[in-house]
């Protein structure tokens, strides 16, 4: 597998606009399983999670990378347990530079044979950071997956477009393309007038806080402090630069955005630690939500938080949005 470039900011691709916007690089993986595999309610995103870290660890995690006091740079510690030591200790657990998106396999039992996908949005503009996953799931045609440690066998890794569906393939026959592709360039600024009512969906479990409490209920002020806490915190650690915007005045403006209508349920799940063994909730509320006011300011975000989640624990797939 040879290594590749991928750059969201290219003379051939999108123009970068002058606006503030969050990059993305999101990508499709297909696997065939040499095993049957289930994957438990709620539970998918969680167990390749932990399948990523434990195939970075093996394929580029020296071994005085876990000793007490270590600073690595390895792949596994940028990718995987990014930390931040020069900011307040509130910080010291950035974002990690990517999402799982595998709530279509939740529950699945696959035959030997089959085929399954999921998808993974990377943040990171780092030409090596696909490579280095690639090898991490290439890991598990020996190793298997989940609790049975089935077998599988990495096929296909797609480049997505804004549609969702594959555009650009880069990995096929164990050879990643190494030509240079672009990734989704999603502007922040306002771009309709006029809208003032948005239905959001709230597609898998989510979790929003505010004032350090959980919230039961979404109003959009808190959404969007949660939604411009995460884009700004993803640009500021991997984009060019922090989020040239007024963190109070938006929401002040979203203050005046009314949650007028709710059909929200609490669903209730958990993932175990391979680790430890311990059993960690991942739940929240699932459903639709709609708000009323003056919207066009905030449309582009709400876009963007399909790619990027809300809340906590997205990189399990939790807090995708979907507004309508």
């Amino acid at each position: 597998m040879e290594r590749g470039d991928f750059n969201p900011r290219l003379e051939n691709g999108p123009r970068v606009p002058a606006t503030p916007y969050v990059a993305v690089l999101p990508y499709r993986f297909t696997f065939r399983a040499l095993d049957p595999l289930f994957f438990p309610a709620g539970e998918a995103a969680n167990t390749l999670r932990g399948a990523l870290g434990m195939g970075l660890r093996r394929v580029s995690c020296p071994v005085e990378c876990s000793s007490p006091g270590s600073d690595c740079n390895c792949p596994y510690a940028r990718l995987f347990s990014p930390r931040d030591h020069a900011g307040p200790s509130g910080f010291a657990d950035p974002p990690r530079p990517f999402v799982i998106r595998a709530a279509a396999l939740d529950g699945s039992r696959l035959p030997a044979e089959s085929r399954f996908s999921f998808d993974l949005h990377l943040f990171m503009n780092d030409s090596a950071a696909l490579l280095r996953i690639a090898q991490a799931f290439q890991v598990f045609l020996a190793d298997g997956l989940g609790r049975a440690r089935g077998r599988v066998e990495l096929t296909s890794i797609d480049l997505l477009n804004e549609a969702r569906q594959p555009s650009i393939r880069v990995f096929s026959n164990c050879q990643l393309d190494i030509q240079p592709h672009s990734g989704l360039i999603l502007p922040l600024s306002p771009h309709e007038e006029g809208t003032s009512e948005v239905d959001v969906e709230f597609v898998t479990p989510t979790e929003l806080k505010h004032e350090g409490a959980l919230v039961e209920r979404p109003e959009f002020f808190i959404l969007m402090a949660r939604l411009r806490d995460r884009i700004s915190a993803l640009c500021t650690r991997y984009g060019p630069s922090p989020l040239p915007i007024d963190h109070s005045a938006l929401i002040e403006s979203a203050r005046r955005v009314q949650l007028t209508a709710s059909s929200l349920s609490w669903k209730s799940t958990e993932r175990r630690s391979s680790r430890t063994g311990q059993r960690h909730p991942l739940g929240g509320f699932v459903g639709t939500v709609t708000y009323s006011g003056p919207l066009a300011e905030f449309l582009p975000w709400l876009r963007a938080g399909y790619w990027t989640g809300v809340g906590r624990q997205t990189v399990w797939g939790k807090g995708v949005i979907e507004p309508r």
